[in-house]
């Protein structure tokens, strides 16, 4: 594959080695720094490549000529990568988006950026993804369901048509949603579950077959700290 696009990782962790091997092996981009805050920088290198402070990841890379990734999991209910991509775009870059070879992506899909779309998923007709949504392995996005900003969906979890998952959700494993369910932003799903209704207000953690709601929220469930609630 031709590597005509340079690319630089933010993150250092398992996602960001994840997000490495992937851009590399199977993206038109070629890999060129991490970058992660400065009080984290434990080391100068990784993979060979330095590792610069992102705070000041500009002076190092102009970006007219490097996109970014940001790659970070689900950490506090997806707030630390959201608030990463923001810091992000607020710099003035453009962030990359991993699509695998090995994914099925109709033509009129509609998707921002810093998304990652793993191996064997089904994305449909007219679906819309928004920015800085992970898809893992082997999931099924019905057609023209809707899924916000900031949303992590775990594997083989099967979301029908005309659904819309809120911002910063987290869906587990082998989840199954019916059509035309809606739930609100910050919403966990726990594996296995069956959303059969909607939920649309914000913070439920639905759990069972079919799901119900826990006294417990997601802020508390996910250790979302107070000043990243806005």
């Amino acid at each position: 594959m031709i590597k005509n696009k340079k690319l630089v990782i933010v993150g250092l962790g398992e996602t960001a080695e994840i997000a490495y091997e992937y851009f590399t092996y199977d993206s038109p981009y070629e890999v060129s720094a991490f970058s992660v805050n400065r009080e984290y920088i434990i080391q100068n290198e990784h993979f060979g490549l330095p590792v610069v402070a992102f705070e000041e990841i500009e002076t190092y890379f102009d970006p007219s000529q490097f996109e970014v990734y940001v790659a970070v999991s689900y950490v506090q209910l997806n707030r630390v990568r959201k608030n990463l991509f923001l810091a992000t775009k607020k710099k003035g870059f453009t962030c990359a988006n991993y699509i695998s070879s090995k994914a099925f992506v109709w033509r009129n899909v509609k998707m921002g950026e810093n998304n990652f779309i793993f191996e064997n998923n089904i994305i449909q007709h007219k679906v819309e993804l928004g920015n800085n949504i992970i898809l893992w392995s082997g999931n099924h996005i019905g057609h023209q369901t809707k899924i916000k900003d900031h949303v992590y969906i775990s594997s083989h979890c099967v979301i029908s048509g005309f659904c819309e998952i809120g911002e910063a959700s987290f869906i587990g494993v082998n989840s199954t949603f019916n059509d035309n369910v809606m739930i609100a932003e910050d919403t966990i799903v726990g594996s296995a579950s069956l959303v059969n209704k909607s939920y649309k207000e914000k913070g439920h953690v639905l759990i069972g077959t079919p799901a119900k709601t826990i006294h417990k929220n997601s802020y508390d469930t996910f250790n979302v700290i107070e000043d990243d609630l806005g």
